[in-house]
């Protein structure tokens, strides 16, 4: 082989080469061409879907926007309805703690005066019980003064008797002095008056009667008097110490009884004995 053949051979080998690598960059190019149009292709559809997921997106931000402001409208009524409410609320609860705290110090203030007037009506008690203890050591002495008197008034009774009286009528018992007289009134059988008369005074009125003394003879111990009685006057003449000196008297004629226990000078005293039926 010449040196001229190789020469030759590395030529055309390069040439080939070369154009090869043509093929492969006009390959590469067209191929990088399509996929341009594709990815462009594929991008308009994806703008087109995305364009169309923001208007979708933006209607519906609208339409809850809308609601949105609604409910914010809504909330904002109910919130000042709520303020009205619980201010109304608020100035009820004031007014109803106003009235508990009034009761309060007016509950306060009753106990307090029950307390005191608890308080008084102790001391009444202890003085009451005191004056219980004094009273029933009175109870005591007074029971003890019945006794003594009780026993007086036996003994004076033991001492009186019965007399006949001036107008012939057996009297009952006669009492010579006051503590026998007593002792009469507490029979009740009749009522007794005690009188005392002064010569030259004016009658004495006596229950339904009138008593005049005219005449006093110390000396004899005798007296004269006059007794005025229904519109009449009935002399009583030289009559004695603790004599029954009678007489009638009432619209049913009743029995009365003068005794005088005592002549001093121009004044005599006694009593008058009397039915219970006299007015």
């Amino acid at each position: 082989m010449s040196d001229s053949e190789p020469i030759v051979v590395a030529e055309r080998s390069a040439s080939e080469a070369f154009i090869a690598a043509i093929v492969v960059a006009v390959m590469l190019g067209v191929g990088g061409l399509v996929w341009c149009f594709v990815l462009q292709g594929h991008l308009s559809t994806t703008e087109h879907a995305t364009e169309q997921r923001l208007a979708a997106a933006e209607k519906t931000n609208m339409l809850l926007t809308d609601r949105l402001d609604a409910t914010n409208a809504r909330l904002r009524a109910t919130a000042d309805t709520l303020g009205q409410n619980v201010g109304a609320t608020q100035k009820q609860i004031d007014a109803r703690t106003a009235v508990i705290i009034a009761a309060q110090k007016s509950q306060n203030a009753e106990t307090a005066k029950l307390a005191q007037q608890q308080q008084a009506s102790e001391q009444q008690i202890g003085a009451v019980s005191s004056d219980v203890a004094s009273v029933k050591t009175d109870v005591g002495g007074v029971k003890t003064d019945v006794a003594t008197t009780r026993s007086d008034l036996d003994a004076a009774k033991a001492q009186m008797q019965s007399m006949m009286g001036d107008e012939g009528k057996m009297s009952g018992l006669i009492a010579t002095n006051h503590d026998q007289l007593e002792v009469l009134k507490h029979k009740g059988d009749r009522n007794y008056v005690e009188f005392t008369l002064q010569k030259g005074a004016p009658p004495t009125l006596l229950s339904p009667i009138k008593l005049k003394l005219e005449k006093v003879d110390n000396k004899r111990a005798r007296f004269s008097l006059v007794v005025s009685s229904d519109d009449r006057n009935i002399e009583k003449k030289d009559k004695t110490i603790d004599e029954p000196v009678q007489f009638y008297s009432g619209k049913d004629p009743a029995l009365f009884e003068i005794v005088v226990n005592s002549i001093e000078k121009n004044k005599v005293s006694g009593y008058l004995s009397m039915p219970k039926t006299a007015q």
